[in-house]
């Protein structure tokens, strides 16, 4: 066996430019596939026939990617090592009919998409990106990366009780945001502009599935630049350390005695329930049809199951210097400090004693440090996709993640060194 792959700052670097690229679930996944490819892994339609061949693959659908390496030797009954994640962030999300607008302003008719920090989303210059749906049967992605919408708050002037009483937003009348000047909003405006910004014909899109984002770059923050600031790390932040690790454990481990696989899923923000989240049958799927591929049976499926494990791996919260008093009294975990093992005793998070032990094992063997999180007793916890893994697939489990601030803020903040903890972490683990 090899030594575990080294991350370092330059890990650190490189999630800000995957940050950058990722304003979407569907333009997330397309970053990892074309950085999983550059590691000699390869794309295969669910639609084909698989063969068992070792080597690494991946699956893409929408928002969603399965991958996965199948090293030299592996039987059908070989355990997996997963590292499971999601790709989805809360945003504003564009409406059916989007063309809206009032009192000489031109908007955009907005949905809010899971459980943003709302306040976070205001006067903040923000792009648009997606996923269009062309007539041909196609999809084209599209990416409107400079300052195109903004969400103007009332002036004080307007709202003297705000100091007072704090912020109060409508999510239907206060969050719709501005593009342009006129009185003459004609549906089919914002597609058309699309539709140019796209390369694609006028009047081929028939489809849209499209979110805002800020347009501020990610960047390091403080005097040593300990910290990193920037969008949507809840949760690419974790699917990028995953990926990085199978991509290097593949690198490196021809002789692994498990197949390692990442599981990055769509929809975690609003429950996973899905075609493309984690408690619809899309891993429960690859899983199946790689043992089958390999020449197995149920009972060699029942076997790889029984022994493999999961990793969910979210971003958790760091204890708020101005709010400690939310936090656990004798759980304050800091950014810097290495991953932080979420636990739950009533399921929110799927951690036991087992989980905890082989997760303890891979930050050794990695040489990375790490902390536990437990909520407040008088706090509501929240919870990710590894309870929902457990119990669909039978897998054994255990929640862990980055420590951050400003968790569902436009824009978050970690420590600058916890994103190559996370991904060294990961790679030990996907060892096994």
């Amino acid at each position: 066996m090899s030594e575990p792959a080294r991350f370092d700052r330059g890990h650190t670097d490189d999630l800000m430019s995957f940050l950058a690229a990722g304003p979407t679930p569907y333009h997330a996944v397309a970053t990892a596939g074309e950085r999983l490819e550059k590691a000699g892994f390869r794309q295969v339609a669910e639609t084909d026939a698989w063969d068992g061949t070792a080597g690494g693959k991946y699956v893409l659908r929408g928002g969603a990617i399965i991958a996965w390496y199948v090293p030299e030797g592996a039987t059908p009954h070989t355990p997996f090592r997963i590292v499971g994640a999601h790709t989805d962030s809360p945003n504003l999300r564009v409406k059916p009919r989007p063309d809206t607008g009032a009192h000489g302003f031109r908007q955009v008719a907005v949905e809010i998409y899971g459980g943003p920090l709302m306040n976070s989303w205001l006067d903040r210059d923000l792009g648009l990106a997606g996923r269009l749906s062309l007539r041909d049967g196609t999809t084209r992605l599209v990416d409107v990366r400079r300052p195109l919408l903004r969400v103007p708050q009332l002036a004080i002037h307007l709202d003297r009780a705000v100091s007072s009483d704090g912020l109060k937003l409508d999510k239907q009348r206060h969050l719709q945001p501005v593009w342009g000047l006129g009185d003459d909003v004609r549906d089919g405006d914002l597609i058309a502009f699309l539709e140019q910004e796209a390369g694609v014909p006028a009047g081929s899109v028939t489809g849209w599935d499209l979110m805002t984002h800020p347009v501020e770059a990610p960047a390091y923050l403080g005097r040593d630049q300990e910290m990193m600031a920037g969008p949507r790390m809840d949760n690419l932040l974790s699917v990028h350390a995953g990926t990085a690790a199978l991509a290097a454990v593949a690198a490196g481990g021809p002789q692994l005695p498990c197949v390692p696989v990442l599981a990055a899923f769509d929809h975690e923000e609003t429950g996973s329930q899905s075609d493309t989240g984690a408690d619809g049958p899309l891993l429960g799927s690859v899983l199946e049809r790689s043992v089958l591929a390999r020449g197995g049976s149920y009972e060699d499926r029942a076997r790889a199951l029984a022994a493999s494990v999961c990793v969910s791996s979210d971003t958790g919260h760091a204890v708020h210097p101005n709010y400690a008093e939310r936090h656990d009294p004798t759980h304050h975990p800091r950014l810097n400090g290495g991953p932080i093992l979420k636990v739950n005793v009533n399921n929110r998070y799927a951690t036991d004693g087992s989980g905890r032990a082989v997760f303890a094992a891979a930050c050794e063997k990695a040489g990375v440090p790490f902390q536990t999180f437990v909520s407040n007793n008088s706090m509501p916890c929240g919870t990710t996709i590894g309870p929902i893994t457990a119990a669909r697939h039978g897998i054994r489990t255990v929640d862990i993640g980055a420590a951050i601030l400003s968790m569902h803020s436009a824009r978050e903040l970690c420590g600058s060194d916890d994103p190559f903890h996370l991904a060294n972490a990961l790679a030990a683990f996907l060892e096994g």
